[in-house]
């Protein structure tokens, strides 16, 4: 993992710093009380701009400073030693100076995470029944509908689904749920019952975005592997024992089908973490994703690189979780 994201640091800087464009000019016109090219020029001297790029890398890698008030060792006043990835400084806002990115991070995850795990624990809530359902009765008019309907529902763009709902249950339609954001303006003043309420009904249309294309895929994956457990020796052996079906199916099938959920689990953290750009977009929620958009769109790189490189971690993360839990959950993996 520690040469793969090292791999990724050089990539992302690398790619961000091939962007088209002045990031420099791009800061300095947030301030139209000073010259533009007097801004761009303390900039790019306070950033690095100027220096070569391995230097550049070295200062977003950390954990020295190199800027001109970075660490003493490397020519700075000393007034910021400790600076980039290793050290955990995130940098602040091209916009906004005196906001910490990795504070505001920790702020928009406030609103991602529990977003992103109740669409999550939906989808699997949803996906498994219906796997499980579609492997027993496989070939029947009702098995064949629920496949069409789910193959439908996993091609349609979120950006749709999330367009569609909110023309169909917003203001705009039959007017049953809000649409835009996680409170109403006035939310801060309700009581925490009424606060709570005016929250689930925000979140609903959101989640549901968020939810449908991953209950479909979700689905697919688990009847796949309910197909080929309930096919297998030790489901046949069960039956010939006596077993009630429904024991077969639930303790004996659906238990050795864990492994491709396990699998699909492990691009949970990272999903979970960073948000959906599309979906947070479309209903003006402040997360993660539409913070690593809004830095997009401003050429704000020290929030594009910190977004990214947490999403690389994570998804890092997620991987090596997912092989820990094979060991769990198939001994055989284990022993081996």
């Amino acid at each position: 993992m520690v040469p793969t994201l090292l791999g990724i640091t050089l990539l992302v800087f690398a790619a961000a710093r091939a962007a088209p464009g002045d990031a420099a000019l791009a800061a300095a016109g947030n301030d139209p009380g000073l010259d533009l090219e007097a801004r761009a020029a303390f900039f790019r001297a306070e950033h690095l701009y100027d220096e070569p790029l391995w230097k550049q890398y070295l200062h977003f890698l950390g954990p020295f400073d190199l800027s001109p008030r970075g660490h003493r060792a490397f020519g700075g006043s000393g007034a910021h030693p400790w600076h980039g990835l290793l050290a955990f400084d995130l940098g602040t806002e091209f916009a906004r100076p005196g906001v910490s990115v990795a504070d505001e991070i920790v702020r928009r995850l406030g609103v991602t995470v529990p977003l992103t795990l109740a669409s999550i624990l939906l989808a699997y809530a949803i996906a498994v029944p219906i796997g499980v359902l579609s492997a027993v009765r496989r070939g029947s008019i009702g098995e064949r509908a629920a496949a069409l309907f789910l193959f439908g529902l996993h091609s349609v763009p979120a950006f749709w689904l999330g367009l569609m709902l909110v023309l169909l249950f917003g203001a705009a339609g039959l007017a049953w749920l809000p649409a835009v954001g996680l409170h109403d303006k006035d939310a801060d003043a309700l009581p925490p019952l009424a606060h709570a309420w005016d929250t689930a009904r925000h979140a609903i249309l959101p989640v549901a975005t968020l939810a449908l294309p991953s209950l479909a895929y979700l689905s697919r994956q688990v009847r796949g592997a309910m197909v080929e457990a309930l096919e297998s020796e030790f489901v046949r052996a069960a039956r010939a024992k006596g077993v009630p079906e429904r024991s077969v199916v639930v303790r004996h099938a659906l238990r050795s089908s864990l492994l491709p959920l396990v699998t699909l689990a492990g691009s949970i953290l990272p999903a979970l973490i960073g948000g959906s750009i599309v979906v947070e977009t479309v209903f003006a929620i402040p997360g993660m994703g539409r913070y690593a958009y809004e830095g997009i769109l401003s050429r704000d790189l020290n929030v594009i690189l910190a977004t990214t490189m947490l999403s690389a971690a994570l998804t890092l993360a997620g991987i090596l979780l997912a092989d820990l839990a094979y060991a769990v959950v198939d001994p055989r993996i284990r022993h081996g």
